[in-house]
């Protein structure tokens, strides 16, 4: 079916940060980079007007300017910075939301696929196994590190321009419900991870919540308990004695310890 000028428009207007043109338009890995980056960190999808033309005329099938077949694509700096940016994001993201995971294994993984993902948007593509394979190179010789995602998504990146290509012509495209449902995961596994430590700060503040009005009922009685205290200590207070009986002073009445504030 035609895709028509001014649905797209409609769809980066109303739904822009989250791919939605980019779904329309039949580019699937562009959407999963908005709807993991909110439009490419909030301002990016705003670059999409210019571009909505010519998305449409290739999604119908038209021939557009700068599409060299099988040659090598040009070098993109766009591209460079959006593969840096994003695998260093990644790398951050996985770093924070599975710290039970080694870093020498989740933080370069999720490097490269997030310099991958961005590498795929579009008429291009690269090898993710060259572009894994240097982002764990390089975190490995930084043993793991938080501040490895910055060399890995550099490494990532220059492995995935050296390797960079155009994606094949006349491949089948998936139906939309089996687009939806893979978009559907990478959204998930990309999500799961940060909701789960969201719950577990979350959960970890209410217990403390919770903790508050007892620590301050405990703090405003401290100073009854000191003086209860003190009163047993100094055999004013607990237990019956001799001197409420009226008998003088009967020893076998006295606890040990009011005997012993009695003799001090």
């Amino acid at each position: 079916m035609a895709k028509r000028l001014l649905v797209a428009y409609g769809l980066w207007a109303l739904g822009g940060p989250v791919g939605l043109h980019h779904l329309y338009l039949g580019r699937d890995s562009h959407a999963l980079l908005w709807m993991l980056t909110l439009g490419g960190f909030g301002g990016a999808w705003l670059w999409d007007f210019w571009h909505i033309p010519g998305w449409v005329a290739t999604a119908n099938g038209s021939e557009v300017p700068g599409d060299h077949g099988g040659t090598l694509p040009a070098l993109s700096p766009l591209r460079l910075l959006g593969q840096v940016t994003v695998g260093m994001y990644f790398g951050v993201v996985a770093a924070l939301g599975l710290p039970w995971v080694p870093a020498l294994l989740a933080q370069p993984l999720a490097v490269g696929l997030g310099v991958q993902l961005v590498s795929s948007v579009g008429n291009q593509t690269t090898e993710a196994p060259s572009t894994l394979a240097a982002a764990f190179l390089a975190s490995l010789l930084f043993q793991g590190r938080v501040l490895a995602v910055l060399p890995a998504s550099l490494a990532a990146t220059v492995a995935a321009q050296r390797h960079r290509r155009f994606k094949p012509r006349g491949t089948a495209r998936p139906r939309l419900a089996t687009r939806l449902y893979h978009l559907g995961l990478a959204c998930l596994a990309f999500a799961a991870p940060l909701a789960c430590r969201g719950l577990c700060g979350a959960a970890g503040v209410l217990s403390t919540l919770l903790a508050l009005p007892l620590a301050a009922t405990e703090l405003l009685l401290l100073p009854f308990r000191a003086a209860w205290v003190l009163a047993e200590v100094l055999g004013i207070a607990g237990g019956s004695s001799g001197w409420e009986r009226g008998d003088g002073f009967e020893w076998s009445s006295w606890s040990e310890r009011q005997q012993w504030a009695y003799e001090v």
